[in-house]
């Protein structure tokens, strides 16, 4: 890749923004989502140097993911539930706080969350720090002074909707989603105005094309032909508690002027309730920011049967494929599978296991279609189907986005050695409650530890290097110019390895689990700082036992898979800032 095309695609900020090269003004540093810096100081030579040189409580017990956003030397947290917005000056001893926003949020929503209540982060825009709240509201706040400029109902707790997902903001649309493929909500993306917070257009994810914003002449999936998919892939009126949640990641292509994201689960997880392929649930859209239109899309997992979200990243890069520069899209699917397509058209170029994967023999780039081993398809009538890799928590959690760097030309990601067994059973829906209708005992893979960092080779569907580690990797990642990628651990160690060999440098116990996703930035003296969240929670609150000290009724025993975690972590709520 050259270049000029590193730089094309990478320097694009928030419109109207002031942030700078050191700044980190949305969640993934950029919209093709790279999370990649350029910052060079911290370097395999010195990084076993690094030392925390600040630390915050946040005050909330509860699973920390998404990343601070730093601007114009400004640090903004959000925290979980409550959702509480602070502002830290950078410039001054001990990074004062500048203003809190504490908004309110309605209380119920922390028992419809499926799976804590979480929040992914916020987005810098013209002066504004734009963001979700659990209860499905999306505000928009003064990042000089804290004052809320607007709030806006996106989302309806009643279906069993709420917001963690982090917005995208696009020219002057902030794109927003939901949560709730566990409730059988109808999933949608919707676009509002970045300066009043209207709803201008709504596009749902399943169902008739005057809904799913198709348009003749316009919608053009590489793989299907025909009109109404999201319709006639369903059986009758099933479609409409389909699920297709959107609780991940966004990017953007300006050059195209396509928006990407991935859509979550069909619901309910018993697949002999919903016969056909599930359109468009467990695929990619691409959309026109502006009125939503559908452009193209693909479906990772037809017909799921294993939970298998595609809310992960869509990264784009320019890549040489085949001997040929293309335009791509990298998508590393719950699925077990990583993608490399053509980001114009939706066509697959490249689909290999980046983790053991058997519920499919392999993906025919051809038709775009897995060849699924008949033998780990699950339903109801099916009894409890075993071993079937990767769990529903997937090869790679959604929630843990992975890394690109342009100068290794390597992608960065935590990754999970996990099976599961499968017993689906009926489930009926009631609205508000869970819509799920299976039992997934999980246990180690092959190798018998549970999770790895790796680094991946999209050009060819290769990996290149992994370091394994005793419990699931559920952090984010980032990689630097300096070529030096970070994550966390599950078992409450942050660590910084060589991009290009996979060597770990430097760990640090920063208290608790790591489940949030580490920044990098330029400090107001001009060095560069790293960030990260300490606070174990979302699916391994659920799994870890007795990690939460305040509640004497919460004695909850641990997964039988990981008996031991709650030896190594406890609930917490903190922000660490490390430098050289």
């Amino acid at each position: 890749m050259t270049r000029m095309a590193v730089l094309t695609l990478l320097a694009v900020l928030p419109a109207g923004g002031a942030a700078q090269r050191g700044d980190w003004p949305m969640p993934a540093k950029d919209y093709a989502a790279t999370r990649y810096s350029d910052l060079s100081e911290i370097t395999g030579a010195n990084a076993g140097r690094l030392r925390p040189v600040w630390s915050f409580s946040t005050g909330v017990l509860g699973g920390h993911e998404g990343q601070p956003l730093v601007v114009e030397h400004t640090m903004y947290v959000v925290t979980p539930y409550p959702n509480v917005l602070y502002a830290f000056d950078l410039t001054r001893e001990g990074y004062p706080l500048k203003w809190k926003y504490r908004p309110a949020v309605d209380p119920n929503a922390t028992g419809i969350a499926c799976c804590d209540a979480i929040n992914r982060g916020a987005f810098y825009a013209e002066g504004k720090i734009v963001y979700n709240l659990l209860d499905g509201h999306t505000v928009a706040v003064a990042a000089a002074t804290g004052q809320e400029l607007w709030k806006t109902r996106i989302a309806d707790l009643s279906q069993g909707e709420t917001t963690p997902v982090a917005p995208l903001v696009v020219k002057h649309r902030v794109i927003v989603g939901a949560s709730g493929g566990e409730f059988g909500i109808h999933g949608w993306l919707k676009g509002l105005d970045l300066e009043t917070g209207r709803i201008v257009w709504t596009a749902y994810n399943v169902g008739p094309d005057s809904e799913v914003l198709a348009k003749p002449r316009i919608f053009k999936p590489f793989y299907d032909r025909g009109a109404e998919l999201g319709l006639t892939s369903w059986p009758a009126d099933v479609w409409k508690n389909g699920g297709a949640p959107v609780w991940g990641w966004m990017s953007y292509d300006p050059d195209l002027d396509l928006l990407y994201y991935g859509t979550g689960n069909p619901a309910p997880y018993n697949p002999e309730q919903r016969a056909g392929d599930n359109k468009w649930t467990a695929s990619v859209l691409a959309r026109r920011p502006e009125d939503g239109t559908l452009v193209w899309a693909y479906q990772f997992t037809p017909h799921d049967s294993w939970d298998y979200d595609a809310a992960s990243e869509m990264i784009l890069a320019d890549l040489v494929v085949g001997g040929r520069p293309r335009k791509v899209l990298v998508h590393f699917d719950k699925n077990g599978f990583a993608y490399t397509m053509d980001r114009a058209t939706g066509e697959v170029l490249v689909a290999q296991p980046f983790v053991d994967v058997n519920w499919a023999k392999r993906v025919d780039v051809a038709t775009g279609r897995p060849v699924v081993d008949s033998t780990k398809l699950t339903g109801a009538s099916r009894g409890n189907v075993k071993h079937v890799c990767p769990t529903l928590e997937g090869g790679k959690s959604p929630a843990s986005p992975a890394a690109y760097s342009p100068r290794t030309g390597l992608f960065y990601l935590a990754t999970n050695n996990m099976c599961m067994d499968y017993q689906a059973t009926r489930a009926t829906r009631i609205a508000g409650t869970p819509f799920i209708g299976a039992n997934t005992p999980y246990h180690a893979g092959r190798g018998g530890y549970l999770g790895a960092f790796i680094a991946w080779d999209a050009g060819v569907g290769k990996k290149v290097w992994q370091t394994t580690e005793p419990f699931p990797v559920w952090s984010g990642a980032v990689v630097t110019a300096g070529d030096v990628a970070f994550y966390g651990t599950l078992d409450g160690w942050f660590k910084a390895a060589d991009a290009r060999t996979g060597k770990v440098l430097w760990r640090f116990k920063v208290g608790s689990g790591v489940v949030g996703n580490p920044i990098t930035f330029t400090g107001a003296d001009g060095k560069q700082y790293v960030a990260v969240y300490a606070g174990i929670g979302g699916d391994w609150f659920l799994l870890s036992g007795d990690v939460r000290s305040d509640d004497p009724a919460d004695v909850r025993p641990p997964a039988d898979f990981m008996p031991d975690i709650a030896r190594h972590t406890s609930q917490g709520g903190i922000v660490w800032i490390f430098a050289l």
